[in-house]
């Protein structure tokens, strides 16, 4: 297949678009954040000190209005060595608006909306660029309810970045302090989403943590539970995270799956909100195999409420599996923010992304790579079946993305435009053919995603879409 080309200054990851930086801050002017937040290449905006410090200030004015002051903030980080720099930046910038800070220091991103809810704090934040290299970074946003900003007052966010940066009198600046006794707090949260009685006693685990944020919470979790853990991925330098390591790259997960006899794998990403899993096999399980598997125990168990729901790059087996055991399944845009939406809107208590971003509504109200990696070891426990064995009955179409660079701000051309490009392709998959195109939320790239037919035709597909988009994008550049 053809390699994409690399675009003419492409935008750094996440970065705001051209021309949206203002004087003095760095991260003024509209749409900073993204699809989950504000993120970003280390020291370019939006991801400079001078930009985080102002980027707090602007979250502690708009949540002061509110009564936030009274309330604090909880701050948590992963394992990147640019999380020291940004975190005294939002800690001095919230100080500096009035508002107080908890620190819970490396900690999961779901567990930063847990710390929110629990001591119910006015807001959470995560600094976390998730799946991407140590070189980004990024700052992601909880309301009081544990789950992400609503886009109102994230917009009011960015129009306080215009404001001149004013600090509260001295007796007025936050306090701050360092939280140690949370973190037992969301391993017992976790452990009490499991039925009485229920135990690993006697299991293999293999578990890798991305050397990120579950490095020390995943394997005592698992060992609490009575698991044999083989822990991979538990050595952040502040540079490792997710290299070569965790849900990106599940290659010697499973190698060690296999070489120990483990029961299964567990893979997470840098900031512990996704998962995929290995089987005793050897083969990895992705989000949609683990959605089957959670809503067929759920649907056996009366657990499940409202349709399934999963994203526009959810597998077209998955839908056509669940249908076949009369489960409703619903497409929502791609992101979390997107699949909550759904669920909430179609009274839905399972959903997720093909990444491993699994929602479980009735236990959590933000995505959770340690919940729901026990959501499927209660599964097979309480089938008392392998994970291959559950995962029989799910036919998948064969699938292939890829990411083409594209600069920020470059429109994404037109179905109209691609309209004969996309009949090539589909003549190259067979039946059924399904295409989607679409701009990251996160990077500077556009994601081609093909599926269906037996598979020989992907390639095809896929190196004449990436072609045509290079061209169009280079006459525009």
């Amino acid at each position: 297949m053809a390699n994409p080309r690399q675009p003419p200054e492409a935008a750094p990851a996440g970065g705001p678009p051209a021309g949206g930086a203002g004087s003095g801050g760095g991260v003024r002017g509209r749409h900073l954040f993204g699809t989950d937040g504000v993120r970003g290449r280390v020291g370019t905006d939006p991801m400079t000190v001078e930009g985080v410090l102002r980027l707090g200030w602007a979250a502690g004015r708009v949540l002061a209005a509110h009564g936030g002051a009274r309330h604090g903030v909880v701050i948590g980080k992963d394992t990147r060595n640019s999380g020291y720099l940004f975190e005294s930046a939002l800690e001095a910038g919230l100080s500096a608006a009035g508002v107080s800070v908890f620190l819970l220091g490396p900690f999961s991103t779901p567990g930063v909306s847990f710390a929110t809810t629990r001591l119910g704090a006015a807001a959470g934040i995560v600094i976390s660029a998730s799946h991407n290299p140590y070189t980004d970074n990024g700052i992601k946003f909880f309301g009081p309810d544990g789950k992400k900003l609503p886009d109102a007052v994230e917009e009011a966010i960015e129009d306080q970045l215009t404001a001149p940066f004013v600090q509260v009198p001295i007796a007025e600046l936050g306090q701050v302090r360092r939280l140690e006794r949370i973190r037992e707090d969301y391993l017992d949260f976790c452990c009490a989403s499991l039925p009485a009685g229920m135990s690993l006693q006697g299991l293999t685990l293999v578990v890798d943590c991305a050397h990120g944020a579950t490095y020390r919470l995943a394997p005592a979790l698992f060992e609490r539970l009575g698991a044999r853990v083989i822990a991979l991925g538990v050595h952040p330098d502040g540079l490792n995270i997710n290299a070569g390591v965790g849900s990106l790259h599940p290659e010697v997960l499973a190698e060690t799956v296999l070489r120990e006899g483990a029961e299964c794998g567990i893979a997470l990403d840098g900031d512990g909100d996704r998962v995929i899993f290995v089987d005793r096999r050897g083969a990895v399980i992705d989000g949609d195999g683990l959605l089957y598997v959670l809503a067929l125990d759920r649907l056996e168990e009366r657990r499940l409420a409202g349709p399934v729901v999963g994203t526009l790059m959810s597998n077209l087996g998955l839908e056509e599996s669940l249908a076949r055991q009369g489960i409703r399944f619903c497409r929502s845009a791609v992101g979390d923010r997107h699949v909550l939406a759904c669920m909430e809107r179609e009274g839905g208590v399972l959903g997720g992304e093909s990444s491993g971003h699994l929602i479980h509504l009735d236990l959590a109200p933000a995505g959770d790579g340690l919940l729901s990696a026990l959501q499927v070891l209660r599964a097979m426990w309480r089938q008392g079946r392998g994970l291959d064995e559950l995962c029989r009955s799910l036919h998948r179409y064969p699938q292939k993305m890829v990411n083409v660079p594209w600069p920020r701000g470059t429109p994404v051309p037109a179905e109209s435009i691609l309209g004969p490009d996309f009949e090539r392709a589909r003549g190259f998959i067979g039946e059924p053919a399904r295409i989607l195109i679409r701009p990251s939320g996160t990077e500077p790239v556009v994601r081609i995603l093909v599926e269906g037919g037996e598979g020989p035709g992907l390639e095809s597909a896929l190196d004449h879409l990436v072609g045509r988009l290079c061209d169009l994008r280079d006459q525009v550049s």
